[in-house]
């Protein structure tokens, strides 16, 4: 089973791949998500796990739901 670490990545991994297609710099989606760049950018590398609520406002903010960035792992 994979580590809770390893799961961080796969997430931060998620947000920055479809950030990136969504032309979105990391300043943007912390501007339309109401969080923080640095928190953004903690998030994307695996370093911070977000927060149910956060993560639905990354969802949102990239116009997806939660379901659809964790569909993968």
């Amino acid at each position: 089973m994979p580590s809770v670490q390893v799961h961080r990545r796969l997430l931060g991994h998620a947000i920055w791949s479809t950030r990136k297609k969504a032309g979105l710099t990391q300043e943007k989606l912390a501007e339309k998500s109401e969080l923080s760049t640095v928190f953004i950018s903690r998030i994307e590398r695996g370093v911070e796990s977000p927060s149910v609520d956060n993560l639905v406002k990354i969802a949102k903010a990239l116009g997806m739901n939660v379901a659809d960035l964790v569909s993968d792992f």
